[in-house]
């Protein structure tokens, strides 16, 4: 098996006089498939080479000229060091030891070709060791072979049980452990190789922009969706660093990872690298230039706001709330968009959104200014007092949570008028009606704070509710009294026909 693994590499150098003309493209095997570039999408077998004939003994083999031109890689022995080899032929054997990599190998059953898997893995590692020296620019043939590589050792396709056991990307069984790939001890080296071939500065950008290019970014961003978090990880730090350094990419890279977001949104409801995906977008909005696009606000209405609604949101809510605040910071009347974004979405059912929603909410707040607070203090209060009613009591505590914050309160102080006759009726069904102690604690406290910051306000306020209650407590009076007499009246009525006959209701009642 070792000699069939290396007899797809030349053995002997070609003398001076004998070297060849670069030969035209060869046609590819039937298995392979190549991309617009050259980076073949397909997966050769562990056992692929093919056999000289006994007449060719001594003849160096050739490999395609659309990825490794004869000239350059021919008679490079792949196994030797690259201290044992003049400076003028270390690219040479650079693109010898790549091909060699080209052979992919089944991990799933560790004994098979261990042999010949210990060789990949000593070569990969010899390969990320010359890259992170840099010490000479990357020739366009070891460029074009390095993706190739790369391409052929990563770009897979997962099996369909791989995607629906994660049932979401682990929103609903947070407890499950996550699937690791067998072969992610050689798929991590095979990724370092990539990352500091990607960050060298021996790599022109100019040149490799032919090679990774979209149909190579596209084919990167669909590895995203493995359940490996290791994977996911290697593939967030290198495809940053591809944003950094293809600034002609930026645009693509950045509609296509829109993309995944709405096929997330209104196909799939599943996707593993959300969280991922997003952490990259906090760092990209962080370098947007003032005044923002229309691009820019069209993405936060219609991709980060509405990822408020899955319900695996918890997969990836940390990294979703700091692009919203990131974009607040650079622009903030942006935060009454988003404010009244989150209202529209709001969890109605689900106590645990609820609560991560206040948190983003007061996280917001605490940066808002004065003017676009006050275009949305009604409506937002408004939801804050259904969430003090709460009968869950983490939902009811986080939303009082908000007067330990200073700068809200600043601001509640500043419209007092406005959110105190608004919160004031929820405040008082608390401290009357509400089952868990600290609740009822904290209701007392917020009660106690609005005294203290205008005591007329509050005494005015409360006569209104009082009000407010009596003519509630009176409609309701009279309301049962009218229902009463009907059902009197009903009763001494003779029972004829097909009349409806009056059935005496139960003693207690359902309240919505």
């Amino acid at each position: 098996m070792l000699k069939q693994f290396l007899s797809k590499l030349p053995r002997k150098a070609l003398k001076s006089d004998e070297r060849p003309e670069s030969p035209r493209t060869n046609t590819p095997r039937s298995g392979s498939r190549t991309g617009p570039s050259g980076l073949g999408g397909g997966t050769p077998r562990s056992n692929g080479g093919n056999s000289s004939g006994p007449g060719k003994a001594n003849a160096p083999k050739r490999m395609s000229s659309a990825v490794f031109p004869a000239s350059l890689v021919a008679g490079i022995e792949p196994l030797v060091p690259f201290k044992d080899v003049p400076t003028p032929e270390k690219m040479n054997l650079f693109v010898s030891k790549v091909s060699l990599c080209c052979v992919t190998f089944d991990f799933t059953d560790p004994t098979k070709n261990s042999i010949e898997k210990d060789v990949k893995r000593q070569t990969l590692l010899e390969l990320v060791d010359f890259v992170a020296i840099g010490s000479m620019r990357f020739s366009e043939p070891a460029i074009l072979a390095t993706c190739r590589m790369c391409a052929i050792n990563l770009f897979r396709v997962f099996p369909p049980n791989y995607r629906s056991h994660s049932n979401g990307g682990a929103g609903e069984n947070d407890d499950d452990e996550p699937m690791f790939d067998p072969a992610w001890p050689h798929l991590q080296i095979v990724y370092e190789l990539l990352l500091k071939f990607v960050t060298s500065s021996c790599l022109d950008a100019k040149v490799a922009k032919k090679y990774v290019d979209h149909s190579f970014i596209l084919r990167l961003l669909e590895l995203f969706d493995s359940e490996d978090p290791r994977e996911r990880d290697c593939l967030k730090t290198i495809l940053h660093r591809i944003y950094g350094k293809f600034m002609v990419h930026r645009p693509f890279i950045r509609k296509a990872i829109n993309n995944i977001f709405y096929r997330f949104l209104f196909e799939t409801d599943r996707h593993n690298g959300i969280a991922e995906l997003l952490e990259i977008f906090g760092s990209i909005i962080s370098g947007f230039a003032l005044p923002l696009k229309e691009e820019h606000r069209v993405f936060l209405w219609r991709v980060l706001i509405p990822l408020h609604k899955p319900k695996n949101l918890g997969s990836y809510f940390q990294q979703l709330s700091y692009c919203v605040t990131q974009f607040i910071e650079k622009e903030p009347k942006l935060a009454s968009v988003v404010i009244k974004g989150l209202l529209k979405y709001w969890p109605i059912t689900g106590s645990q959104k609820e609560v991560m929603f206040l948190g983003e909410l007061e996280e917001i707040l605490e940066s808002v200014n004065m003017v676009e607070f006050q275009k949305i203090m009604a409506p937002l209060f408004c939801r804050i007092a259904c969430c003090i009613n709460s009968s869950h009591f983490q939902v009811a505590e986080r939303a009082l949570f908000f007067w330990n914050n200073d700068n809200i309160v600043n601001l509640i102080a500043h419209n007092r008028q406005v959110i105190l006759p608004i919160i004031l009726p929820a405040l008082e069904r608390n401290s009357q009606n509400h089952w868990n102690q600290a609740v009822l604690n904290l209701t007392l406290n917020v009660r106690k704070m609005f005294v203290e910051m205008d005591d007329q306000l509050f005494l005015s306020s409360h006569a209104h509710y009082m009000e407010e209650e009596a003519k509630q407590s009176s409609a309701a009076k009279k309301r049962k009294e009218a229902w009463e007499q009907l059902e009197n009246a009903a009763s001494l009525q003779p029972v004829t026909g097909n009349t409806a006959v009056l059935v005496t209701p139960i003693a207690t009642s359902i309240a919505c």
